[in-house]
Order: structure tokens, then sequence, then C-alpha cells
């Protein structure tokens, strides 16, 4: 099981519906137009198909942040989205992740920290929003790995190198 947390309005279940339609077998590889998503109240679950296994992400909604922890204890790796193109949501975001890397049953989970939307012409740049979040640091001082990768949900770039980050950090 690999969680998806992050604040509402990150893009969350777009991400989750385009690594659903490129680990698709049925030969195409084209994401075309980005599907229509509603924000998530509560969970979904998405099971993924990818060269070595099988995984299932839970998304949870970005509302329910005060319940994340009661989801921690049977989760492999967490993907942690946040939009860098919302510099009002940056410290809210900032301190969300610092709880779930503080949080007992995560410490030997392997963290992805995302940052998406960098397809849009106000997002911040990736040495930007590490230096607000002081990534550095934090990563310094986690228990667990943490690799960090700017995405577009939206437009699909760095989507491939989150599927080998999952192929390479859930178990079977």
């Amino acid at each position: 099981m690999c969680l998806l947390l992050g604040a509402t309005g990150v893009g969350k279940t777009l991400f989750v519906k385009r690594l659903q339609k490129l680990t698709l077998r049925d030969g195409s590889r084209e994401l075309g137009e980005p599907p229509v998503t509603l924000p998530t109240v509560g969970t979904n679950l998405t099971d993924l198909t990818l060269k070595r296994k099988r995984v299932t992400v839970r998304e949870l909604g970005g509302c329910m942040g005060p319940i994340w922890p009661s989801y921690f204890t049977d989760c492999s790796c967490v993907i942690f989205m946040v939009d860098s193109a919302n510099i009002f949501q940056v410290s809210s975001s900032c301190i969300q992740l610092l709880s779930v890397l503080s949080a007992g049953p995560l410490r030997a989970a392997s963290v992805l920290v995302l940052f998406n939307k960098r397809d849009l012409p106000c997002t911040m740049s990736l040495v930007e929003i590490k230096s607000l979040f002081r990534m550095d640091d934090i990563i310094t001082s986690a228990t667990q790995p943490v690799t960090v990768l700017e995405i577009s949900a939206r437009s699909g770039e760095g989507l491939k190198e989150v599927l080998n980050w999952l192929d390479s950090n859930t178990t079977r």
C-alpha cells in the first residue's frame, strides 16, 4: 500500500488517474486530455500494475488531514504532493509533511515529495520551493529515505520517474 497525501487542490486525483493510464496494458501510452476530477472527500483506492509488481495507491482527501495518521500503519511508502504554484499553501504543506515524516508508523516508509503543477507559468522553480520548504534540512533529519521530484500531472511530465520510484520502493 502506498499513501498519497497532500493539501486540497494539489492535483492528487489527476495524478493517480494519469499514473493509471500510463500503466494500462492496452498498449496506448498517450495520456490525451486531462480527465475531469472532483475534490476527493474520503479515500480512493487505485491499483497500478508496474514492471515487477502491483501496487495499491490510497489517495486521502486533503480535508482528511486530521485523520491521516489512522491510515499510516499498513503502508510501505508515502507520496506527498505539493502545489508548487500556490505560494499561500507552502507553509501548511510543510507542516503537514513534517508531521507525516515524524509519525512513528512511517519511520521506515520511503517518502516521495512531488512538487506538482510545473506546467503553470506562475509556478515556483524547484530551487525556490525547496528553499522555502528547507528540503535539504528535512531530508537530513528524516529517519526515512526522502526523494524529491518535480512533475506536472496535467502534461504527464515526470510521471515515468514516479512509476520507477514506485517500482523500486514498494514491496511485493
